[in-house]
């Protein structure tokens, strides 16, 4: 399923008893709640509690703060106000805990491929670490108590990052969407809510946090990720047949290899069409990993981040341009 799916993500929402919701929490509540979730995470039981490096939000300048988000670590509510916000990240970027957003804690857990259990079961090891040494808002009817009424029950969003290049043509999404809305899941651009998808990026979720289980709702979203899977892989199958399509992806790959400007969009929408030739076999001697890499990389804000200065719009487009000569020649 790495052909389509290219990670997994779990994050679960909590808010400390006894105190109020971020938006009307003080900032000396703020840098309470702050100083008790780094304690419970540094002075826990776990190999994990020495794995995690502290990030005061207001201590970034901007671009690194859109990096943060583009890298899928933060949301872009998170940035908007660094005013008694911050982040616990591991060494790896696979679990990220963001403090004071929406809700006092938003623990995330990202992983590669199809892997919904095993990046619950990360979330729920550190859901229980924090458990341990922190009272959490919860009620016996509603489950954990969130800002958000939508987040009510488990407080768990679950999702995948697909690519679904074939579905996407053959214009199929906006009907795939309704049915999944039916079922309680919703898909949307790879940043999630209110984000337009690029290169083919989707990410689909679970919506539905009240009166069902972690258990259920993973596995709800695993059957529906395998039945799009399918789809997807049935649609490529018919597609990559053509010339037109097989053309496209040659072009895609020498734009690539020899243009010296490359703008965002380009970058993604060229990258998608070379991924559909490395799994389909047209192209061999690039691996899926380094485009599902470079398809970060190539973000505006992670550029200058990575380049360790701030870049205009036109630098930023040669700059894209040797990243992906330099990664895939």
């Amino acid at each position: 399923m790495s052909s389509v799916v290219i990670s997994t993500r779990v994050r679960l929402a909590r808010n400390l008893k006894g105190y109020p919701f971020p938006c009307k929490l003080s900032q000396q509540g703020r840098e309470e709640v702050i100083e008790k979730v780094r304690d419970a995470v540094k002075n826990g039981n776990s190999v994990l509690a020495d794995d995690f490096s502290y990030i005061k939000m207001s201590a970034l300048d901007p671009i690194q703060g859109v990096s943060l988000v583009e890298r899928r670590l933060v949301s872009p509510e998170f940035i908007s106000d660094n005013d008694g916000r911050a982040l616990l990240l591991s060494s790896d970027e696979s679990l990220s805990i963001m403090l004071n957003e929406e809700d006092h804690i938003r623990l995330q857990v990202i992983t590669k491929g199809l892997s919904l259990e095993q990046a619950y079961d990360t979330a729920d090891k550190l859901d229980t670490l924090l458990d341990e040494r922190l009272e959490f808002a919860f009620d016996k009817r509603l489950g954990y108590l969130t800002q958000c009424p939508t987040n009510l029950g488990t407080g768990m969003r679950a999702s995948v990052m697909l690519h679904l290049p074939a579905l996407e043509k053959s214009r199929a999404i906006s009907r795939i969407a309704g049915n999944l809305s039916k079922l309680g899941l919703t898909i949307r651009g790879a940043h999630g809510e209110g984000t337009e998808p690029k290169g083919a990026l989707y990410q689909l979720s679970n919506q539905v946090t009240l009166g069902i289980s972690e258990k259920a709702a993973i596995e709800n979203l695993k059957n529906i990720t395998a039945q799009l899977v399918a789809q997807e892989e049935q649609a490529r199958e018919r597609l990559c047949k053509s010339d037109e399509v097989k053309d496209t992806i040659a072009r895609s790959l020498g734009i690539l290899k020899y243009a010296l400007v490359i703008s965002h969009d380009e970058a993604l929408n060229l990258l998608s069409n070379v991924r559909l030739g490395v799994v389909s076999g047209q192209i061999t001697e690039i691996g899926v990993d380094v485009i599902d890499k470079l398809m970060t990389d190539v973000e505006p804000a992670t550029l200058s981040v990575n380049a360790k200065k701030s870049l205009s719009p036109h630098e930023r487009d040669i700059e894209r341009a040797k990243l992906i000569q330099q990664t895939i020649n």
